[in-house]
């Protein structure tokens, strides 16, 4: 359950207003996500526990509209037939578009498949379909982009780290005048005292202050697979989940390019095997 405020303001576009203004140092942990590198691939359950935390927590306020529930059935996804997402779509309801209306929208009718997920249902919550690419987690040294090409652009570690990074105000901030809002150690462009800043005016410690309260908190839902339910792994497999909302097509992207390798490679050798036997006798006449 989103406690008060759209977890968008927790993912960057939201800002406490505050003693200071500034971007600070952010703690973002590295996860081991099973989609990562050359040879990664989505974890079909960790998708469907990410879609269980995404329905009952985080749909309160924000929806997936650019993310049709057919695709909860694709190859690569969830993974679902088309009996559970019919299931899973049974209690949905679509506002009808009618232009008739100042809004635009009318009656409300029950979801098919072919729909897309529901909007942002908060003023000011945006959609969360593309929010994992849309965050980079991993920022390189003088802006060289030098971390973001060992560790990729870290949108999912972005949001993962950003819902376990709550954490009690440090004493500097206790110190000085108090932050509305809750401290994050991975939130950059929230409120920060001035109390917490050195005397050349960085940051003392990472992170910064945000309006959402804390949306997770471990043992939040009861998976069927009986996966571990703390708040770290909770955290993680939205974030997966989400990851595959932003871009569902990456299995299919990476046995691509994987499958294009291997027939250059194999060109290269057959080209390489075939230019040596066309020049072969050229070659042995002028030694000759």
């Amino acid at each position: 359950m989103l406690k008060s405020l759209a977890l968008s303001t927790a993912l960057g576009l939201g800002v406490i207003a505050g003693s200071a203004q500034a971007a600070g140092d952010t703690h973002i942990e590295d996860f081991d996500f099973s989609f990562e590198g050359m040879f990664g691939s989505y974890d079909r359950m960790q998708l469907q526990r990410g879609l269980q935390i995404f329905t009952e927590v985080c749909s309160q306020c924000h929806g997936l509209e650019y993310v049709a529930f057919r695709n909860l059935a694709d190859e690569g996804g969830p993974d679902w037939t088309d009996d559970e997402v019919r299931d899973y779509i049974e209690y949905n309801q679509i506002e009808v578009f009618d232009p008739a209306l100042d809004d635009g929208y009318g009656d409300l009718r029950a979801a098919v498949i072919t729909d897309q997920f529901p909007g942002s249902q908060v003023e000011g919550a945006p959609d969360l379909s593309l929010m994992a690419k849309a965050r980079a987690g991993f920022h390189g040294p003088y802006g060289l982009g030098i971390n973001q090409f060992i560790y990729g652009m870290g949108g999912p570690e972005y949001i993962a780290s950003l819902l376990t990074g709550y954490a009690d105000e440090p004493e500097c901030a206790l110190e000085g005048e108090p932050m509305d809002g809750n401290y994050n150690t991975a939130f950059e462009y929230g409120g920060y005292p001035e109390s917490c800043l050195d005397e050349d005016g960085k940051h003392t410690v990472p992170g910064t202050w945000i309006a959402m309260g804390q949306p997770l908190w471990g043992e939040d839902v009861e998976f069927a697979d009986g996966h571990s339910n703390d708040l770290h792994h909770e955290a993680e497999d939205v974030a997966a989940f989400l990851m595959w909302a932003a871009e569902p097509g990456l299995n299919a992207r990476k046995q691509a390019g994987l499958t294009g390798v291997i027939f250059l490679s194999v060109l290269a050798v057959l080209l390489y095997l075939t230019n040596k036997r066309l020049w072969a006798p050229v070659k042995k006449g002028r030694d000759e």
